[in-house]
């Protein structure tokens, strides 16, 4: 009999095994043609049954030998040496499923992370420029009892500046009737006339959201890109009544329209829905 290999598997004992698995199976296959076959070539009835059992027996030894010579030969074959290297055959049980992967849920997640990100960058970075804090290395040295009291400073623009942006506006929206007036001086006041006073809840939902947006539209830096910003969330409200919610594609919800607009998209949500 050869020795092991290094990888523990006596190959000799391991040939002989698969003979002795075929001979097993010749011998099974024996005892079922017997049986299969049942009593014949015999002219008494005693006759044919010794004749059956003497032949059942000796096909069952048969299959008893066999199995005992493949139970010894197994023993001899030997187990692979666990040392064994597999190569890159031993990563093929962590190559992932791609019916299980969830690639397009955490895609979609990141994309709506990024998204939020973006967005809350750019609210950011506007209060920043709002701030506009700029501190040398001399100025944070100083006590808080010497430094100088910040003066407040306000944004002064050129009356004609004024009136060329509002002119410029009103060209863009002439669905929109805007009047500047000048009640106290060089004090500009602009009037915006959409729909006259109403008591209805609709549009004091839309009052509300647009005192909220003249809070987000903040730039002093760029007053009219302000103003223009402002004025075109203001007329995505043209289709108060015939534009869907975005969320749950309803026009009403609660009896009112969806009388919120995003600040970026304008596209228009149901109060509940813009959560």
């Amino acid at each position: 009999m050869a020795d092991a290999l290094s990888v523990g598997v006596n190959l000799e004992a391991f040939a002989q095994a698969i003979s002795a698995i075929q001979a097993l199976r010749s011998s099974v296959s024996r005892v079922f043609d017997c049986l299969k076959d049942g009593m014949r070539n015999k002219e008494t009835l005693e006759g044919r049954e010794k004749a059956f059992i003497a032949h059942f027996q000796d096909n069952l030894h048969s299959v008893n030998r066999d199995l005992n010579e493949l139970e010894r030969l197994s023993n001899l074959v030997g187990k692979p040496s666990e040392n064994h290297p597999l190569h890159n055959s031993g990563l093929l049980s962590l190559d992932p499923v791609q019916d299980k992967t969830p690639l397009y849920s955490q895609l979609l997640q990141a994309y709506k992370w990024s998204n939020k990100l973006q967005y809350h960058a750019g609210l950011a970075s506007g209060l920043l420029n709002q701030q506009s804090l700029k501190r040398s290395a001399n100025q944070m040295g100083v006590s808080a009892k010497r430094r100088p009291k910040a003066q407040p400073t306000t944004l002064v623009l050129p009356p004609q500046y004024v009136d060329d942006v509002i002119s410029r506006i009103d060209r863009m929206f002439p669905e929109m009737s805007i009047h500047l007036s000048r009640p106290n001086g060089t004090s500009a006041m602009l009037l915006l006339d959409i729909w006259s006073k109403s008591n209805y809840q609709v549009f004091q939902k839309v009052t509300d959201h647009a005192t909220t947006a003249l809070l987000h539209y903040q730039l002093p830096q760029m007053p009219d890109v302000v103003v223009r910003s402002f004025m075109t969330w203001l007329r995505s409200y043209i289709k108060l009544f015939q534009a869907p919610c975005q969320r749950c594609g309803k026009f009403l919800q609660d009896g009112l329209p969806p009388t919120w607009r995003d600040f970026r998209t304008l596209e228009a949500f149901h109060d509940t829905c813009r959560q």
